[in-house]
């Protein structure tokens, strides 16, 4: 990345952490994977129980290899050949899970969480449930308010992970929504966390692109 793009995408970033940590978030910058494993490490203790959301994120930031080597009991709801039920009692654990971490689909600099679900899992965990949510997100996930918030979903988000799943939706085939009524349409329920419990969320920013 050149660094002038850094320089800028470091102000803005800085912007963000002041709004969400001024609304009860706890918000970093860290410096690359390491560092933000080092973080996790520092938010959730050895032996705690963790799970995902759905999050691409997670994957391109190298932190799954690290949940699964032992250090935490981690319950993987992409196992493979998990049953659809096994997946659902993943799903439910992550309530009573000590750490939940994904990702977002907008962060607004003015300090709040914007996100679409499917199934609505992912974003009544980060709601409700698990002591701590950990939200990994890149400098593109940042936008400057829920307007534009609701624009990246419908343009960036929904349209690369409809691609991504091979869902029969009019956004997977013409790159945006339509606002459709496919039996496979993701977006179904919309959340936007602003004010949590004070401490509970915990946001990490990597200054690079990450994720839908």
């Amino acid at each position: 990345m050149n660094d002038d793009i850094k320089w800028l995408n470091e102000i803005r970033i800085e912007k963000t952490i002041k709004a969400l940590n001024d609304n009860g978030m706890e918000a970093c910058l860290v410096s690359d994977k390491e560092s933000l494993i080092n973080k996790i490490d520092e938010i959730l203790k050895e032996g705690s129980s963790v799970t995902l959301g759905g999050t691409m994120t997670a994957f391109e930031v190298g932190i799954v290899d690290h949940l699964k080597s032992g250090r935490f009991e981690y319950y993987d709801r992409y196992k493979e050949n998990l049953t659809e039920e096994e997946r659902k009692d993943i799903y439910r654990k992550a309530f009573s899970c000590d750490g939940y971490i994904t990702g977002s689909n907008a962060i607004t600099e003015d300090g709040e969480l914007y996100n679409v679900d499917g199934n609505g899992n992912r974003v009544a965990a980060m709601i409700y449930g698990p002591d701590k949510v950990i939200v990994i997100a890149g400098v593109n996930k940042i936008v400057k308010d829920l307007n534009e918030a609701k624009s990246r979903v419908e343009r960036i988000a929904a349209p690369a992970n409809g691609k991504r799943l091979n869902r029969k939706t009019p956004c997977a085939k013409v790159g945006y929504c339509m606002d459709c009524k496919s039996p496979e349409r993701m977006c179904r329920e919309y959340t936007v966390i602003k004010r949590p419990i004070p401490g509970r969320i915990h946001v990490i920013f990597l200054n690079e692109e990450l994720g839908y």
